[in-house]
Formats: C-alpha cells, sequence, structure tokens
C-alpha cells in the first residue's frame, strides 16, 4: 500500500511519500513513489504515485522519455501546470487502456493515481490530483492538501491543523505526525519516508530529505505527539451521562 500527502502553502510546497509497496510476512518491498522533473530556474515538477505498480512505473517512465522528445508535449515545454497535469492524466488513461486491453485484467485493479505539484516561471505555484480516469481537481486557499493511498488515518490531523497560511516548519511537523498515525495503524505503509519542501517562486530544486526510524527529529516528534495525546485524553472532563 501507499501513503502520499502534497501541501500548497503561501510559503511554499511539501511534498511527502512513504516508500512501501508491498508487506507481508516474508516479504517487504520498497519503491520510491516521490519523482521529480526539474530545470533550475525554469521550472519544479514533482509527481507523488499511488496504485497499481506497474501503471505507476510505466507512466513514470512514458513521461521520462517523452520529455527528451521537444517535437511532442512533454513535461519540458508545457506551458503551466495545468497542461502538465493534463499530460499526466492522458498518460495515465493511456497506460491503463494499454493493459486492460490485452486481456491482462483478471480482475487486477490497474488503476493509478498522482498528485502533480511544482511551479513554473512567471507563475504561481499549484497542486493537481490526478485520479486513474485522467481527470484532476486543483487545491485551493480553501483546500490547500491532498493525499492519495492508505489516506484515512493520517486525515484527522490533517483536517485539524492545515490551512493556507500554515508556516512551513509546522507543516512539516504536521505531515511527519499524519505518516506516524497511519504507519500505527496500517503495517501495509512504511518506512523510510521521503518529504521534499519548495520554498515560493525558488525555482530551484527544493530541499529533498531522506527519514527512516532512526532519524533522531521524527523519533523526539512521534514521542512527543504520543505523550501529548496520552496527556490531553488524561485532562478530559469526567463522564457525565
Amino acid at each position: 500500500m501507499t501513503y502520499c500527502v502534497a501541501m500548497r502553502l503561501e510559503q511554499g510546497m511539501i511534498f511527502a511519500a512513504d516508500s512501501r509497496t508491498n508487506a507481508g510476512v516474508d516479504q517487504i518491498a520498497t519503491f520510491r513513489k516521490l519523482h521529480r522533473f526539474e530545470r533550475e530556474g525554469e521550472r519544479l515538477i514533482v509527481l507523488l504515485s499511488a496504485g497499481n505498480l506497474a501503471t505507476t512505473q510505466s507512466v513514470l517512465s512514458l513521461l521520462r522519455s517523452r520529455a527528451d522528445d521537444d517535437s511532442v508535449p512533454n513535461l519540458y515545454n508545457a506551458r503551466d501546470l495545468y497542461e502538465v497535469a493534463g499530460q499526466v492524466g492522458a498518460t495515465v488513461r493511456e497506460v491503463i487502456d494499454r493493459d486492460e486491453g490485452q486481456g491482462q485484467s483478471s480482475g487486477v485493479d490497474f488503476g493509478g493515481s498522482f498528485l502533480v505539484g511544482g511551479q513554473i516561471r512567471g507563475q504561481g505555484s499549484r497542486l493537481f490530483h490526478v485520479y486513474p480516469a485522467g481527470n484532476f481537481i486543483e487545491a485551493t486557499v480553501d483546500t490547500p492538501y491532498f493525499q492519495i493511498g492508505e489516506s484515512k488515518y493520517g486525515k484527522p490531523i490533517l483536517d485539524r491543523v492545515v490551512d493556507y497560511r500554515l508556516p512551513m516548519d509546522q507543516a512539516i511537523k504536521c505531515a511527519l505526525i499524519s505518516f506516524d498515525s497511519t504507519m500505527r495503524s496500517n503495517l501495509s505503509v512504511g518506512m523510510p519516508l521521503d518529504v521534499l519542501t519548495y520554498q515560493e517562486d525558488s525555482l530551484g530544486g527544493g530541499q529533498h530529505y531522506n527519514i527512516d526510524e532512526h532519524h533522531a527529529f521524527y523519533r523526539e516528534l512521534r514521542e512527543a505527539w504520543s505523550d501529548a495525546l496520552s496527556q490531553a485524553f488524561r485532562n478530559l472532563p469526567p463522564l457525565r451521562l
């Protein structure tokens, strides 16, 4: 399984993804789900992927191969992020239609979804959620974050804390707590975590962090959050029914 979250905030953007794709008693597989396309000073495009691994890998392979061909629409000649999201959606549908049309379905879910965000020079940053059907929606000031994958466990903290004007350092902590909540409740989401932060208008590659179970700040954060929750529960008013 997978869990990914992306935020578009006043100060910039945050992208985070786990790396576990298969979990069982005797097998754990890891694949990176955060993918970056960049041209320094001109554009940064980040994709987070979830769903059928064969589908998402095929989509990314096609996007990368076409990025080297200026004769076709690609992520490097797209005029804006809306066009980028459209290209990703069309490629998702192309791959799913191809694989389902080859009689490979046999009840297999070929669906794959993406979070697509970044900034192109001369424009503001934008964030989109691209669905398996190829259609997509855009984050707004009122709805500044998206999740894909195993989203239900990490959603409550995001709903309570995240808003468009939340400072980046606070948003990063919120994202990490969201992952901790998810991993505590679902073993199919696991370390290490890929985290990328992007400062608005920097048009650089962003700051990347690889966080595993031994990361000092992550361990401090999860312990502090667990202790704070336990203390908050103990401080609830006495039961009066």
